[in-house]
């Protein structure tokens, strides 16, 4: 039987399906105005037996198909475990929220943190601070790498951190280093719940920043321990959802 899973995200909608085990098809696409028109698109085609859904638009997908939804937290423990089995905590930092989670010895949830009450620190924080300074997203994180000093950014507030990063230009600040500060600060952010609730263990790093080298490097430097990247972090949730869906034969 094939397993579908369906991560309705913020940012971006991913799909993935499993069979025998075996991850055999994964897609992503931006979420558009139309989440679950959005979601058709993404399904059309695919062959699958069951599917779960997960992420903000779980809801909206249930109420169309008819099927299981489980929480982001659930499908994030399901799918960090398909990817390794040897880390202690993970870590997601998603286009609008921040989760940190703890796993027990069985890889279980034990406990988690969530920053969703506004955009600081995630993915959307990010596309704003590198359209303020002029970059793309692939060459943010590579400025901010070649920096030697960063340039202390006070405010996590999007709206106004980019004032802030406006000011700090006009005063001759150098965009490299104003990159890796706007990375220190994200990194410190997220440090702080990954300590509250995992202070030790291997961290698993999932989502779209999980792609940003820079956020890698100083989460490690920060934490003092290792941090696995899986091969595509954003779908971690999708197949989580696959996964629970399996569970249910």
């Amino acid at each position: 039987m094939r397993f579908a899973g369906i991560d309705i995200g913020s940012r971006t909608i991913k799909l993935a399906v499993i069979e025998n085990g075996e991850l055999i098809l994964s897609r992503k696409i931006v979420t558009s105005h139309d989440p679950l028109g959005t979601a058709r698109e993404l399904m059309a085609d695919t062959v699958f037996d069951r599917i779960t859904a997960t992420g903000y638009g779980r809801h909206l997908i249930k109420g169309h198909l008819s099927c299981p939804v489980i929480t982001e937290i659930t499908a994030f423990v399901l799918g960090a475990r398909f990817f390794s089995d040897s880390c202690g905590s993970i870590l997601d930092i998603g286009g609008q929220d921040t989760k940190a989670i703890s796993l027990d010895s069985r890889g279980d949830l034990c406990k988690f943190e969530m920053n969703d009450r506004c955009a600081a620190g995630t993915g959307r924080f990010l596309e704003v601070m590198a359209t303020v300074l002029g970059f793309t997203l692939e060459e943010f994180s590579a400025a901010a790498l070649s920096a030697t000093r960063a340039e202390k950014i006070n405010s996590m507030c999007t709206v106004f951190a980019e004032s802030e990063v406006v000011s700090l230009i006009s005063q001759g600040a150098l965009r490299n280093e104003v990159a890796l500060g706007i990375h220190k600060s994200i990194v410190s952010r997220s440090a702080g719940l990954l300590k509250r609730v995992a202070p030790t263990e291997k961290i698993f790093f999932a989502g779209g920043v999980a792609l940003n080298d820079c956020v890698r490097i100083l989460l490690e430097n920060e934490m003092g321990r290792p941090v696995f990247v899986p091969p595509d972090p954003q779908i971690v949730g999708a197949i989580g959802a696959a996964l629970s869906a399996s569970e249910e034969e």
